[in-house]
């Protein structure tokens, strides 16, 4: 069984780096606002254009990009509170979870959104991260992680149902639809934690 540096961290460790990662990842959002607040707000148009083959780029890009600082502030405390949790399972797994969500969610969005419409912000990723942290606790079945899924639900449940509903034109529910969806599939798709697999002697599989 191979084994990392992260293994060998203290849950301490792993705040520490969560707490480092989200805060650095939150305070680049704000200061490519700032980017875009001194360029005119040439960077809002390099998110996703819906069904525009140079719309694709926008997938990565779109994330990291927003409408205003408003937009920006709406988005920093679940943000920060989502990831810095879903931190805590391990940095690599964070990051791949991530990833998959901003593919997918971009995709979707690319895909159903209405046509020449623009879409930025990072709360796909949020709902993506809320999905996750929901349904992980139960696929993995450990009592800390239900724990943490029935707070989120509680914490977030609500404004998570509305923001999947096409009831305001100014908000792209598809982002949060497609996020929330993709998160709950990486719970899903992940190894569980501490259940890797290994080979006894006699070849046969044993649960490590």
């Amino acid at each position: 069984m191979s084994t990392t540096a992260e293994e060998g961290w203290t849950q301490l460790d792993r705040a520490r780096a969560a707490g480092k990662l989200m805060a650095g990842w939150v305070a680049l959002l704000w200061l490519i606002e700032l980017l875009d607040l001194a360029t005119g707000h040439a960077l809002d148009g390099y998110g996703i254009i819906a069904r525009e083959p140079d719309g694709l780029t926008g997938i990565p890009l779109a994330p990291f990009l927003h409408f205003g600082f408003d937009h920006v502030a709406a988005n920093t405390v679940p943000l920060l509170a989502l990831g810095f949790v879903a931190a805590l399972g391990g940095i690599r797994r964070f990051l791949l979870v991530c990833a998959a969500v901003v593919v997918v969610d971009g995709l979707g969005v690319w895909l159903v959104s209405p046509s020449n419409s623009i879409t930025a912000g990072a709360s796909g990723l949020i709902f993506g991260l809320f999905g996750y942290l929901l349904v992980r606790g139960f696929v993995e079945r450990r009592p800390l992680g239900v724990v943490v899924g029935v707070v989120m639900a509680a914490l977030w449940g609500s404004s998570v149902l509305l923001g999947i509903l096409p009831n305001d034109s100014g908000v792209s529910w598809q982002g949060h639809l497609f996020g929330l969806l993709a998160g709950a599939a990486m719970a899903f798709a992940l190894p569980r934690r501490g259940r890797e697999t290994v080979h006894a002697l006699d070849g046969r599989p044993h649960r490590g």
